[in-house]
């Protein structure tokens, strides 16, 4: 084996270092700085997706929080609406009840009146034929009695009936 040879290994040597000193100039020169370079591009990269990640998450955040201040604002609304609606309801209703009392009221009123004017009506008439009949009773018995004393005997005893 040639590399094995003892009388070429001051050549392979010299050839060692020769390769390592170049290679280690384009390494160092060249290749590492070109990715060196890659690696801090690709590091400024990442910290600014992670920068960009971080406000956007605070936008969205932000949004949550003013989605979630908008519905509560909706809700409050609506039910200030809602609110509303059942006190302009009810009011209605307080009015329409009020209108109905007050025709209840004035039929109850004219209901009593015409009862009442129905009951004095009735009193006359019973009034009216109680004399008539008293008197024509008095005549079919053979007594005498004159309009005024049986009048009064009937209104007499009808107070007396109305009292008890």
């Amino acid at each position: 084996m040639p590399q094995l040879d003892v009388t070429t290994f001051s050549n392979q040597i010299f050839w060692l270092v020769v390769t390592m000193v170049v290679l280690y100039f384009v390494m160092s020169r060249v290749a590492l700085p070109r990715i060196a370079a890659v690696l801090a591009d690709r590091r400024g990269t990442i910290t600014s997706d992670i920068a960009a990640a971080e406000e956007y998450k605070l936008k969205a955040q932000q949004a949550e929080d003013a989605y979630h201040k908008a519905l509560a604002d909706a809700r409050a609304e609506a039910h200030r609406i809602v609110e509303a609606a059942k006190a302009d309801i009810q009011a209605q209703l307080d009015v329409q009840i009020a209108k109905a009392d007050a025709e209840i009221a004035a039929k109850a009123s004219e209901s009593e009146r015409r009862i009442r004017e129905i009951r004095d009506s009735a009193m006359e008439m019973v009034s009216e034929v109680s004399q008539v009949a008293t008197k024509d009773i008095l005549e079919s018995f053979g007594g005498k009695a004159d309009a005024a004393s049986v009048s009064a005997a009937v209104a007499a005893r009808l107070k007396a009936g109305a009292a008890s």
